[in-house]
This record gives C-alpha cells, structure tokens and sequence, in this order.
C-alpha cells in the first residue's frame, strides 16, 4: 500500500468545514493526513493551559473515516507567549540582531527555554496519543535548518568543538589559525563565525554548520526518546532541501525510522529532472541508512504548480499525476503534499494545494481524485540501480565559500549533471552519501568533489580495484575533511598529477580535439600511469583513464556540454 495525502490544518477551519474534508479525502483515496505542524498555539494557548479537545475529535472523526495520521509536535512554530515570556531564546542573525516574533522558525534550538517547552508539548502528545487507532507515523518538528549565532549557540559550539578536537591546539591545526593570527589560546575565545571585517576562516564555517546539525539532531533526538517510550509508530522528519540548510541528511537518516523529504522543483523546464535527482537522493540516503530496499517518503510537495522566479506557475493538465510518478517510480512509499485545503489567509494563502480556492469542482481537485484512484492499486517500487553518483551536503556547503579558486562552481548543479547523464544509459542511478557502500556498481561518478578525506579515496580505490569504474572530475581532492589543501592526493587513484587547479573565466572556452569545447575549468594534467582519452586541441591532456585492480578510473579535467557529457558516461 502506498500512503497518499497531505498535510491537514483543521485548526484554520471551523469544524463544520471538517465533516466536508472527511467526504472529500474518502473520495480522493487519502489514507494519511500531517496533523498538528503549526498547531503549538492551539495546543498550548497559554503556559499552564492546554486544550486538544479539537485535536480529539478530528482524530476520532479522520479514524472513523479510515484515514490514518501522521502526528507532528508543532515545535517548529512557538506560540506568541513563548517568545514573550523568553526574549532570549530568538535566533540572532550574523550581525548579532535578534529577530523578532511574526513568522515560524522563531526560536533557537540551543537555548534551555526552548527545549524545555519543546519537551513538554512533546510529552503531552505522546502521552495522550500513543494508542490513538489513527496514528501512522509521528512527524517530529518541521523541515529543521534554522540557523542561529547567540550565545546559547556559543557555548554549546565550544562544547562540540571541545568534544570534536579534544585540544585547543589540535583545532588550531585543523583550522590553520596561524593565518591572520587567529591562534587560539582556550576553546572559550572561539565564538559563532558570527559577521566580522572580511573572510572568515572557512574551516570555523564549515565546523558551525556541522555543529548546527549536530545541535538540530540533539532535538529531535529528545522528542524521539520521549515518543518511543510510550509509542510503537515510526518516527521521522521531514528532511528540506537546499544549499542554505545546515543539516547533514545522509547522518540523520540513521536516525529517523523512514526518511522523509519535502521537495519543491525551481522551475516547470527543470522540475522533472530535479524530481528524478531529488527521489535518487532520498532514496540513497535510506539505502546507505540500512532502511530496507531504500524506503523513503514523499512528505511534500506542491500539487499541479511550481514556485519560479516569484511566480506560482501551473504545471497543466495531467502534470500531477506524472510528477507523482516520477517519485514514486524511484522508490517512494508514498505521495504527500502540502496542503490539502488551501489556507485563506496567511503567509502562504497562494501555496497550491489539494483542494485549491476553486474548490471540489476545480480540475487540480479532479485530478487529485483521478491519482487516488491510480495509487489504491499500486504498490511501493523496488529500485535495483547499476550507476551511483555520489554527493556530499558538507562539500556542497564548502563550495559556497567566497574564497575559493572560483566562484562560479555550482555544486549542485554538476552532480545534476552528471545524474542526468547517468539516467540516459544506466537502469537506474542511485545518489550516494560518501561512506556508502559502492559493492554491486558499474559505475561510480565522483563530480567536483572538494572535500575527500583519505578514507573516501581508499574506498574509491577498493571498488575500482574490485572490478568498478570511477569517473572523477576537476574539484575533487582538493582538501581534506578539515578544509587543508591536500596536493596530490588524488595522484595514486587517478593515475595523473595535477599540476595547477585551473579554473576558467565565466564565458571562456577551451576547444577540444574531437570538436566539442570544455568551460568552467581545465586542470592541467600530467598522466603517470593513465592514458589520454581526449585532449584540447593544443595537446593538453582532458581526459584520462588509468588501469587500477580489475578495474579503472577516469579523470575529467573540465566541464563538457550536457550532450558530450552524456556521451562519454554511455560509452564509459
């Protein structure tokens, strides 16, 4: 059975309009409805007063109606009263501002208040739902990825670094802070990379978002303790995608009982293809997890329409059942979207929904009714991938630094790219986390992958010498997990030295020798014990490839047009 629905606020509806969403979502084969996300203020209308009574009876009434439930705690979104009575527990932005009340993500997740009201909304839901027939799933939070920089933060990043580096002295290695005499004598001189003069060190940034993380991690871990003490439903979250999100997802899905995600494409042109990418990538995640055949579910995404460039845009007919396809042919367990009646006011009154403004006679209602019906037939798919490209969310936030050889890297773009590529000729392409297991691959795609520690390499090292192939490209190797510039280290896998990371200016090309050109960069290679595959029309080696074990790794020294790039995947 596939799961099929959404996420259901009834706390903005009077309760004559619920008997209407029950009929509605029978009609529509909804089994599984997101309850409770942004209710903490209904919930808990005051500090010392609680009110699930409406909780209650829309419990009752969706379990009456065969309709099962994924009970959320509503930490993300504290009541107005919370941020009265604890001022100090807003995120403060970089500049050292601390926001005020008016929009969800109003808090920090370090500070005691914080967790301490988080803790007890939890237990209240726990203790009074755990046996309710309707639960499915508890749904932990929403999309976490709030940054903060106060001094709650401070302490609790001295206490990670402190446990991460055991010395001062080792971070100040790691860290390299000999440069700008940044040396520090005791972790207590270390604060948040919070905004400063110019450049700041890119080892303290990337340890901050690994540490945010970590601290994130910490509250859902409270709420999943506290839950499974009283409850034997699966618990997740729903994991947001996006460069700015400082959550390290392939950790986290060792942490969650299914990995979920939210997934909103950027463009209608592109949204196929970032739907395939996106599946590929959740799925890989639960796959390295150890979830049994990859499981994950679709927690969102929006129905018949696309947010691009401003611009809520129709996707047309029949477009909501292809994208949910697109998900569900790659694994998932289920189609769940946000929401299912749309909101009449508020932050996101436009946002698509399952049961648009236009109402039950709407064509996107129609359509919804259509998919229903198509999904109570179908179960989950079992996906057997033969290619792998693998990406790294800490890589990715290293990219985004401003003081690199370029600016104009888009990491995730070039793993699109590549995963694109892949899907032409492989029967499926899983997106990988670095540590995962490569045994049973034909091909492993490596693109610009900064950070490589030494134990990535042996692994890629083992699989070529297994049988594998390893297709690497330019920006790989270029440091290590501590940001240290690591000359070299990519020699003995690749058969080739790079003698000068080159990247090129925006617009400039390179011409290639069989006719194709190559942009964005062109390392200058010197083969050891690889062959030359392509070179530039100046002789300048571009792609090489070098025997190792049973198998073989090839080296990409530039970026190549989206057809020559698929071309070289099928004929490697």
């Amino acid at each position: 059975m596939l799961w099929y629905g959404g996420d259901y606020n009834p706390e903005q509806w009077p309760e004559d309009v619920w008997a209407d969403d029950i009929v509605l979502m029978r009609r529509a084969r909804v089994n599984l409805v997101t309850v409770g996300v942004f209710a903490w203020s209904r919930l808990q209308p005051e500090p010392d007063r609680f009110d699930f009574g409406w909780l209650d009876r829309i419990l009752d009434r969706l379990h009456t109606g065969r309709i099962g439930v994924a009970l959320a705690t509503p930490t993300a979104s504290p009541p107005p009263w919370f941020t009265a009575q604890h001022p100090g527990a807003m995120p403060v932005g970089r500049d050292g501002v601390r926001l005020t009340h008016g929009s969800r993500d109003t808090y920090c997740v370090n500070a005691p208040e914080f967790r301490a009201a988080s803790r007890a909304i939890t237990d209240y839901l726990s203790s009074r739902y755990a046996e309710h027939p309707a639960l499915k799933l508890w749904h932990v939070h929403n999309e976490y990825g709030t940054w903060c920089f106060c001094d709650h933060c401070a302490v609790e990043f001295r206490a990670f670094l402190r446990a991460r580096y055991g010395f001062v002295e080792q971070l100040n290695e790691a860290w390299c802070t000999d440069f700008w005499s940044q040396r520090y004598a005791d972790f207590d001189e270390i604060t948040p990379p919070r905004a400063t003069q110019y450049l700041t060190n890119p080892a303290h940034e990337l340890d901050y978002r690994r540490f945010l993380s970590e601290a994130m991690l910490g509250h859902y871990r409270q709420a999943r303790e506290l839950i499974r003490t009283r409850s034997q439903a699966p618990v997740t979250t729903n994991f947001v995608l996006g460069g700015w999100v400082p959550v390290d997802h392939a950790r986290w899905a060792h942490e969650v009982d299914l990995v979920a995600i939210d997934h909103y494409p950027s463009s209608v042109a592109t949204a196929t293809a970032e739907r395939a990418f996106a599946a590929d990538l959740a799925r890989g995640w639960a796959r390295a997890a150890g979830h049994p055949h990859g499981r994950w579910l679709l927690m969102e995404h929006a129905p018949g329409a696309v947010h691009e460039n401003g611009v809520v845009r129709s996707t047309g007919p029949g477009a909501i059942a292809d994208a949910a396809r697109t998900y569900l042919d790659r694994g998932a367990v289920g189609a769940m979207y946000f929401q299912w009646r749309a909101s009449r006011g508020g932050a996101e009154q436009w946002h698509p929904a399952m049961v648009p403004h236009a109402g039950a006679g709407s064509r996107v209602y129609a359509e919804i009714v259509a998919l229903g019906a198509e999904l109570a037939e179908r179960q989950p798919n079992r996906v057997i991938a033969d290619a792998a490209v693998l990406y790294d969310e800490e890589t990715m936030w290293a990219w985004q630094a401003p003081h690199l050889l370029s600016r104009h890297v888009d990491y995730p773009d070039l793993v699109g790219r590549t995963h694109r590529a892949l899907a032409v000729t492989a029967d499926a392409v899983d997106v990988l986390p670095v540590g995962a297991s490569l045994a049973g691959y034909r091909l492993v795609c490596c693109p610009a992958m900064y950070i490589m520690s030494a134990v990535t390499l042996a692994a890629l090292r083992d699989y070529a010498e297994a049988g594998g192939t390893v297709l690497m490209t330019f920006g790989s190797g270029l440091v290590d997990e501590t940001l240290r510039v690591t000359p070299g280290s990519v020699e003995e896998l690749t058969g080739v030295r790079i003698a000068e990371w080159s990247p090129l200016l925006p617009g400039e090309e390179v011409a290639l020798a069989d006719g194709g050109t190559g942009t964005l960069w062109l390392d200058e290679l010197e083969p050891l014990d690889a062959e030359t595959v392509l070179a530039a029309v100046d002789g300048r080696p571009v792609l090489t490839r070098h025997a190792i074990g049973a198998g073989a790794v090839y080296y990409l020294a530039t970026r190549l047009t989206d057809e020559a790039y698929t071309a070289l995947i099928a004929k490697i």
